[in-house]
């Protein structure tokens, strides 16, 4: 097993459903490392809030970019390197808000990288404010009296735009989003994972979804793109985890 770990201290907060991304991220790497990835060959970018932490807690090639940038810089690194494996993480808010427009063309491009997006339907680092996946009515600091707007559907977009690879997973199933992130690194294309991860010290979702969670079955249709939209416009009930597209599409990279 290669060692990933670094010295740096980590300062999430006690019990941070990050540390279980962490883990399966490691985990993934040493499982890549081990069918014959190059540990020099991989790239993690991070943006700005609690998830930017991440790569100071893992021994690979890294960058952490401006708030709502990382998307736009993995992809000029892929650009640069095509010899690079580029896996990108963000919040909901650095992807959703001010990303929002390097998201949706990294989409329509179909680059080949990998974002992680760890939503907890908050922005934890600046202490509560509301973010464009948090429920109408969450009151926060940007939002005493309850937000008035309805929660952003960040895979229906995606989808539109022409992401191939689409999935969600649930951050307190380590070894289902292990291996959906391996699969998402995996694919030649551009891959997102919607994370549902819960903030303990001020989005707590880990009751909400505790009975909600449902993996998409093992016959699910991964190639059709109007199931995919249906299935995760789902809101109310169940909330399917899993990979809902992945079909296989020139990339940018191989065009330029």
């Amino acid at each position: 097993m290669t060692d990933l770990s670094t010295s740096a201290k980590n300062t999430w907060c006690p019990g941070c459903t990050n540390f279980v991304i962490l883990a399966a991220f490691k985990n993934v790497l040493n499982d890549l490392i081990t069918e014959g990835y190059s540990k020099d060959n991989f790239v993690m970018v991070a943006g700005i809030g609690c998830h930017g932490k991440i790569p100071d807690f893992v021994n690979i090639n890294s960058f952490i970019s401006l708030h709502g940038r990382d998307v736009a810089t993995a992809e000029g690194i892929k650009i640069a390197n095509l010899g690079l494996t580029v896996v990108s993480f963000a919040g909901d808010g650095d992807a959703y808000a001010e990303g929002i427009e390097h998201l949706v063309h990294a989409a329509k491009r179909n680059t080949n990288i990998s974002l992680f997006v760890h939503n907890n339907q908050v922005f934890g680092l600046t202490t509560g404010q509301a973010t464009p996946t948090s429920p109408k009515g969450y009151k926060g600091r940007s939002t005493p009296f309850g937000s008035p707007e309805e929660p952003f559907n960040p895979l229906l977009v995606v989808l539109a735009a022409g992401a191939t690879f689409v999935a969600r997973a649930w951050a307190m199933d380590p070894n289902g989003l292990r291996d959906i992130m391996k699969r998402a690194i995996k694919h030649k294309g551009f891959a997102i994972i919607d994370i549902i991860q819960p903030c303990i010290t001020f989005a707590d979702t880990r009751e909400f979804y505790k009975d909600k969670i449902v993996p998409l079955g093992s016959d699910w249709p991964t190639n059709d793109l109007g199931k995919a939209m249906e299935k995760v416009r789902e809101n109310s009930g169940p909330v399917p985890v899993g990979v809902f597209y992945e079909i296989d599409k020139p990339i940018f990279e191989d065009q330029i």
